[in-house]
This record gives C-alpha cells, sequence and structure tokens, in this order.
C-alpha cells in the first residue's frame, strides 16, 4: 500500500523496487531511460491527502453509528445485523489506515518498517473482509426473499462461523503485505520483493487479489440480487418499486466503485507479466489511474452505512429509539409497512428496502 514516485536521483535498480498501489508506482523496469515520475508524486501528495481526510470523516461517522447501534442498542440480532456489524467494523479499521497513507503521500513513512507492515496488511485485510460481508448479506437478502414469511431468530453458530471464515480468508490474502512491505532508501513505504521473484509474483499476487477481492464477491452479488430482484418482480407494483429501486443502487454503486479500480490493477498484472507498458507516459498514466480508481474504490466504505443501514426502516427504527432515550426531543412512531430483507426477520409486503 502507498509506494511514492520515483526521484530524479533514483538509480535503475532502485526503480525495480517502486512498486505501490494508492500513491504508487508499478515496476516497467525494461525502460531505456529511468522513467522519473515526479507529476505523479506530486498529484499524490495533493489529492490523496484531500481524498483520504474526506473519506476518513465522511466514513468514520457513518460507521460509528453503524456499530454504536447494532452492537450496544439492538439486543436481538439477526443474521444480517451481524453482518452488517462486521461490515461496519472492517471499513472503520480500513479507514484508520488512512492518515497514515496520507502522512506517507507527503512526507513518506516516518513509523518504521513493522509499522510499514501492519498498516499495509491492516488496508487488505479490510478492504477483502468488507467485499466478502457484502456477498453475505446478499446472500441472506435472497434467502429471505425466496423462503418467505418466517418468524425472527437471533443469528446462530453458523452466522459466527461465515463471519470467522470471512475474515480468516481476508487474513490470508493480506500476508503478502506482511512479508514484502518494507520502507525503502527515499523513505516510502513500499513492496520489495526478491529479484529472484520479480514480476511474476507481484503480478499473481494482484490476479489473486482481484479474483478473491472483487470477482467471487461480486459473482455472488450478481446472482443473489438477480434472483432477489426477480422474486420482487412478481409482486404487486405498489410493494416492489421501492425495494427495486434500492437494490438497484446497492449494485450499481458496488460496480461503479470497484469495477475501475481492478480493471486497473489486472492491467498492471498483465503489463508485468508480459511489458506491455513500453512508455514512461504510458507508466505515469497508469499510476494515476491507479491513484484515482482506488479512492473511488475506497469510497464505498463511506456509501455502506448509507446504502445497507440508514435506507432499511429497522436500522432507522432502532435510531428513533435511541433519539427518543436520549435525545432532547421527541417524535411520534409512525406506522411504516416494508419488507425485510433479513432472513431471519419475517417478509412482509411492504414498500422500502429494509434490513
Amino acid at each position: 500500500m502507498g509506494a511514492q514516485g520515483l526521484d530524479g536521483n533514483q538509480s535503475a535498480d532502485d526503480y525495480y523496487y517502486e512498486d505501490g498501489e494508492l500513491n504508487g508506482t508499478h515496476d516497467y523496469s525494461l525502460y531505456e531511460a529511468i522513467c522519473v515520475k515526479e507529476e505523479v508524486r506530486r498529484f499524490a501528495s495533493v489529492f490523496l491527502p484531500a481524498f483520504f481526510a474526506v473519506a476518513f470523516v465522511v466514513g468514520l461517522a457513518g460507521n460509528s453509528v453503524v456499530v454504536a447501534v447494532y452492537a450496544f442498542c439492538k439486543k436481538r440480532r439477526t443474521k444480517t445485523d451481524v453482518f452488517l456489524l462486521h461490515l461496519a467494523v472492517a471499513d472503520l479499521l480500513l479507514l484508520g489506515t488512512l492518515p497514515f497513507w496520507a502522512v506517507n503521500a507527503v512526507h513518506g513513512w516516518v513509523l518504521g518498517e513493522a509499522a510499514c507492515r501492519v498498516t499495509s496488511a491492516l488496508y487488505t485485510l479490510n478492504f477483502v473482509s468488507g467485499m466478502h460481508f457484502l456477498a453475505c448479506i446478499s446472500v441472506d437478502r435472497y434467502r429471505a426473499v425466496s423462503r418467505g414469511p418466517r418468524q425472527p431468530g437471533a443469528a446462530g453458530r453458523p452466522c459466527w462461523l461465515v463471519c470467522c471464515g470471512v475474515w480468516t480468508a481476508a487474513l490470508l490474502l493480506s500476508l503478502p503485505k506482511l512479508v514484502f512491505y518494507t520502507v525503502n532508501a527515499g523513505g516510502r513505504c513500499v513492496p520489495s520483493f526478491p529479484y529472484l521473484l520479480g514480476a511474476p509474483v507481484r503480478a499473481a499476487i494482484q490476479m489473486l487479489e482481484v479474483c478473491v477481492g472483487f470477482v467471487v464477491p461480486f459473482l455472488v452479488m450478481g446472482v443473489c440480487y438477480w434472483l432477489t430482484a426477480r422474486a420482487l418482480i412478481r409482486m404487486p407494483d405498489g410493494k416492489r418499486s421501492g425495494p427495486l429501486r434500492v437494490l438497484l443502487a446497492v449494485v450499481l454503486v458496488f460496480v461503479a466503485t470497484q469495477l475501475p479500480y481492478n480493471v486497473v490493477k489486472l492491467c498492471q498484472a498483465m503489463g508485468s507479466i508480459y511489458s506491455l507498458v513500453t512508455t514512461c507516459e504510458a507508466s505515469k498514466r497508469l499510476d494515476v489511474a491507479r491513484q484515482v480508481t482506488e479512492s473511488i474504490a475506497l469510497a464505498h466504505s463511506c456509501l455502506n452505512p448509507l446504502l445497507y443501514t440508514f435506507l432499511g426502516a429497522s436500522f432507522k427504527t432502532h435510531v428513533m429509539k435511541v433519539a427518543k432515550r436520549y435525545g432532547p426531543w421527541r417524535r411520534r412512531r409512525q406506522a411504516v409497512e416494508e419488507i425485510a430483507f433479513d432472513s431471519d426477520a419475517a417478509t412482509e409486503p411492504t414498500s422500502s428496502f429494509s434490513i
């Protein structure tokens, strides 16, 4: 995570190790001359801190409310509640790494090699786990629609086993960051691969991250939400329009934020293997594209609370209860018909996409 561009006085050997992610450069060591990426570094030092500051504040506020409600205010949690709680925790931990990468973009890494490796691993751990918890939520929503009305029930051991499996898979995928990241001579937290491993290993790691962290969750979400939409379409018009709109928003936001970043990662991986990028200008454009698209992908952590909780009437009900209990004002509770997109909640016909 987060390597800076090259300084003008770096050698070709130094250039070999300047691979990175958000504010990084990629390894195209077959150039005839050293590719100096001062413009890339200047862009990163301005764009990344500004974007990270906004994402950190907005995401911290939204996800903190989600954790507070589901962890402390809602005593009886269903499967979707548990997945949402874990998703919010993953988003908070992911957002917690952003100040470090903002400083790295401007001043370099100042916390030492151990912190570099741990922070890089935490970034991947929470990024990947968040994608998989989104897939778990889509599965549970499909089960809610396909099984029909059921009595509400609390999340049991299988749900917690699924959560443990998601965290374990994400932890395994983050291990390369613990092994290969280091602080280079320029004071940047970057991946440093042994010469004998080189480009093929870096490309393999990137492709594995794309497959496990995006393709698998995307396929699961796509199938489950397509089946869910088919079930909703069979409902009367007045009871399906709201849920369909929110479901469409969930899918479109996921694709819009995650697809560009993973396409760029895949291009970098293929470029490392087949030397597809052969000019310095093309390398610079790819580096900037990586910075911009990964920042957009991070924005999903800020949008998750809105898409998966604040739009759900169940969550809003608990927020209102907290406001009534601790707030200085009172508000009459209004009866709202809703579809509970939770496999453990009664699925009654409604007009809102609820969790």
